[in-house]
């Protein structure tokens, strides 16, 4: 009788880098939270050089997982996220990595391995949107991928190609900063063929197109400030070109307009009036394609996924499940508030 009982109870699986995850705080966790819960044992898959989590994550899903947490990079997290597309199995999050984009948005802790596999047993599931990739190769090869974040070809997937892994151990994010930096300087403009919701195809010229699924990078950068996780929509956003001192302008409209400015009523006066679209522009779209004439680095979520021609993609809306606590989307609420009131408050 308790050994047919043990047979029907929930059980979980962990899709783990191993080099990137802290593996006896994580086990200790699950453990704790698996009893607390009343779940059987949880099943264990580890990603390796040829598999980033897709294969490991498809695993688990035919041994009959409830719940999947995925631990490591924004990579590991992506590749769990594509098998996981439309099956209805929630992701836990579990940030190991060095950007932790999902994570930061979906508002989930970074440092609290104890708190985000709680959200595994006991949290709440919510549907968000997934952009989806077809690449182009110049060998006219096509693969197709989703991503979680940002999509991108020109000046940040030449950074992130260019960034070196023992700087990126050292600084984290910061070394994307750097190799987009020395990118942006030396690099000439890419110029592309772009098309939204079947539009016609027009020519521009710019640093980076990428594409969007939700807003804030690491830092507190909020990179597309209307972008929401469960919109059905995806943010095209365009860096352009505008002289010599281009990357300074970009830095203000980024840096000061979308990560100060827009936190007050005040300053979002400000960015109404001042409306300088001509650095950085904004599109949505639920489908998108560009052209490149000669082969460009691609980057899904931060990870160099090789030259394309082209690339073209849609938003899937809905189609993935992630777990979350509650008090998460609260706790980023609240402190936008609390922000706000300081900004506000008369000095």
């Amino acid at each position: 009788m308790a050994a047919s009982s043990a047979h029907h109870l929930p059980n979980a699986a962990v899709v783990y880098h191993p080099l990137k995850t802290d593996l006896a705080a994580l086990r200790a966790a699950v453990a704790h939270q698996e009893q607390a819960a009343g779940w059987g044992a949880t099943r264990w898959y580890e990603t390796h050089a040829e598999d980033a989590g897709v294969g490991a994550t498809r695993r688990a899903i035919s041994d009959g997982a409830n719940v999947v947490l995925a631990s490591g990079g924004d990579g590991t997290i992506r590749a769990a996220a594509e098998a996981l597309r439309g099956s209805g199995i929630p992701l836990t999050v579990v940030p190991q990595g060095t950007g932790n984009l999902l994570a930061r948005n979906l508002g989930a802790p970074l440092n609290r391995v104890d708190e985000v596999v709680r959200a595994a047993f006991t949290g709440q599931n919510r549907a968000i949107d997934l952009g989806l990739v077809r690449i182009v190769r110049a060998d006219e090869s096509e693969d197709e991928h989703v991503f979680l974040v940002l999509a991108g070809m020109g000046l940040d997937a030449r950074a992130i190609s260019a960034t070196k892994s023992t700087l990126k151990k050292r600084l984290g994010w910061l070394a994307y900063v750097d190799a987009g930096v020395r990118t942006m300087i030396k690099d000439r403009p890419l110029h592309v063929h772009y098309s939204v919701d079947r539009s016609p195809i027009k020519p521009m010229s710019v640093y980076t197109v990428m594409i969007g699924n939700c807003g804030y990078m690491p830092g507190g950068v909020l990179l597309i400030p209307d972008a929401k996780l469960d919109d059905g929509k995806l943010d095209v956003v365009a860096l352009h070109p505008l002289g010599a001192f281009s990357w300074l302008r970009i830095w203000r409209k980024i840096g000061w307009e979308n990560g100060v400015l827009r936190r007050t009523r005040a300053g979002r006066r400000i960015i109404d009036l001042v409306h300088d679209t001509r650095s950085v522009s904004y599109l949505r779209a639920e489908r998108y394609a560009l052209a490149v004439p000669q082969p460009e680095p691609v980057q899904l979520d931060g990870d160099d996924f090789g030259l394309a021609l082209s690339v073209s993609g849609e938003v899937d809306p809905g189609a993935l499940t992630v777990r979350v606590l509650p008090e998460w989307r609260e706790r980023t609420i609240a402190a936008s508030r609390s922000t706000r009131r300081r900004r506000e408050s008369p000095q």
